[in-house]
């Protein structure tokens, strides 16, 4: 009955986040009240669409370093198109469609001209973020327009919009992911490229799909940052957000060498960085131990993450009768394994899937 059966995913960083809040609970009641949580919840909105775009981008075996630039790049967009009398709804369009235009100078730059994805998206991080600036002189942008606070401040039955707005993209990329040939191609490409190609998966249009995806991601970021402060900042984004975004998607199960990972993963991930840094504020410790701590639980999460992947029932009921070591399949074997699981939901091969989803 349980012969193969891996262990769930996400367990590893939802034990995790269960332990980091327990801890962070006992030392400060207040960190468990209704309104703490709610605000962890809308502080972690703009990290979990960082990770969601990140994610997709990872999946591929790339990286994407410009989305907290976009965030700045898109949220001063919006603002100076409503600046100049456009309704604030298109001000959102415009700012979701540049954020995807850089995703896609950066996936066809990262294809075509076969570049380091480090070297593209360090390359957009620096213009992205200069535009605003050249736009602006530095300046900030008010927002005049009190309909564009919905995107940030409104709320649907009592949830907040951006909280609603994360839970929508997550269906939506789950789909994508579980349920659709692109989803088998993103992570055919990323757990074999070479492969993918010899199974007629289209590289070039995978890439760009998650490039733009994580461009538009960090646009919905840039929007939610400009409506709640109801203000256009050039400097947006230029904090830990680009940290965040890799170590929510990291520290979630996505793997940096690509092919391995979920969307789930990257939301759970996603509550952690929230968590911690919201609890370390409540408690009282100064901003400059966030990135120690973050870093020291990336640590954990992807050593929990990274031994767990290699576990199933199969092999724990093969160690604890002893079964001679020739018999165990190799971590290696283990991995591969892992990248055909995951990209085809337990169908079978990869490669295998990719070519019937073509035909």
């Amino acid at each position: 009955m349980f012969r193969g059966r891996k262990v769930p995913e996400e367990l590893g960083i939802t034990i995790v986040i269960l332990l980091v809040a327990g801890a962070i609970g006992l030392i400060s009641p207040r960190f468990l009240s209704v309104g703490n949580l709610e605000l962890l919840l809308l502080n972690g909105t703009v990290i979990a669409f960082l990770a969601l775009g990140q994610a997709f981008v990872l999946l591929t075996g790339g990286i994407d370093l410009s989305t907290g630039s976009v965030i700045a790049l898109t949220g001063m967009t919006a603002a100076l198109v409503m600046r100049s009398g456009m309704p604030w709804w298109l001000a959102a369009l415009t700012a979701i469609a540049v954020g995807a235009l850089v995703g896609l100078i950066n996936g066809s730059l990262v294809h075509f001209l076969k570049l380091p994805p480090f070297i593209v998206t360090f390359s957009a991080f620096g213009y992205a973020a200069s535009i605003p600036l050249i736009l602006t002189g530095a300046n900030s942008v008010n927002v005049a327009d009190p309909m564009f606070a919905f995107i940030g401040r409104g709320s649907l039955f009592g949830v907040p919009m951006p909280v609603v707005f994360v839970v929508l993209a997550a269906i939506v990329f789950v789909i994508m992911l579980r349920l659709t040939p692109t989803g088998v191609h993103i992570y055919a490409v990323g757990g074999n490229k070479e492969t993918a190609r010899l199974a007629g998966i289209p590289i070039g249009r995978v890439t760009i799909l998650v490039y733009v995806l994580s461009g538009m991601c960090a646009a919905m970021g840039g929007l939610i940052t400009t409506s709640r402060l109801m203000v256009g900042y050039p400097s947006a984004g230029s904090g830990n957000e680009l940290f965040y975004s890799i170590a929510a998607a990291v520290v979630g199960g996505v793997s940096l060498f690509g092919g391995i990972g979920s969307v789930q993963g990257a939301l759970l991930g996603a509550v952690l960085i929230a968590t911690v840094s919201n609890g370390m504020n409540v408690i009282g410790v100064e901003s400059y131990w966030q990135p120690l701590v973050i870093g020291i639980i990336i640590l954990i999460g992807i050593t929990i993450d990274t031994y767990r992947r290699q576990m199933s029932f199969k092999d724990l009921l093969r160690r604890r009768s002893n079964t001679p070591v020739d018999s165990v399949r190799s971590p290696g074997e283990l991995a591969t394994a892992s990248v055909s699981s995951d990209s085809t939901g337990g169908r079978g091969d990869t490669s295998q899937d990719a070519s019937s989803s073509q035909s």
